[in-house]
């Protein structure tokens, strides 16, 4: 069990909720996704999760955030995949300007039907 706090770009509260209402499906999940780990002196510092293709996020210890370690974990699975899809609510700003800065493109809208916001499809192309 992970006891330190890892949070994607900006949690959203509704994303949060519904984590914690979907415990098992998460928790299932979890455990057929592809995680790729940030590590330094044997302490965990973040860490991306992948299915296929799709990003289903990237998380980063809260005080260590904005310090390139989303960076690094991307660049990683950049050099391993030939596409990557996500996505991102649009009132994610922060989120959506570092996925643009990485030559992400937004595809289509849409309402995430769990929460109600309205999200971006975006992708990258070797």
């Amino acid at each position: 069990m992970i006891e330190e706090k890892y949070t994607p770009h900006a949690i959203e509260s509704k994303w949060q909720k519904y984590w914690e209402d979907n415990f098992e499906l998460v928790k299932k999940l979890i455990s057929q996704a592809e995680i790729y780990i940030y590590e330094k002196n044997k302490n965990i510092l973040g860490f991306i999760g992948m299915s296929g293709n799709y990003i289903a996020g990237i998380f980063v210890k809260e005080e260590k955030q904005s310090k390139g370690i989303g960076k690094e974990l991307l660049n990683f699975i950049k050099d391993i995949k030939k596409e990557l899809n996500l996505n991102v609510y649009e009132k994610n700003i922060k989120a959506v300007n570092f996925y643009k800065r990485e030559n992400f493109y937004i595809i289509n809208e849409g309402i995430d039907e769990a929460t109600g916001e309205k999200e971006f499809f975006m992708e990258w192309k070797k």
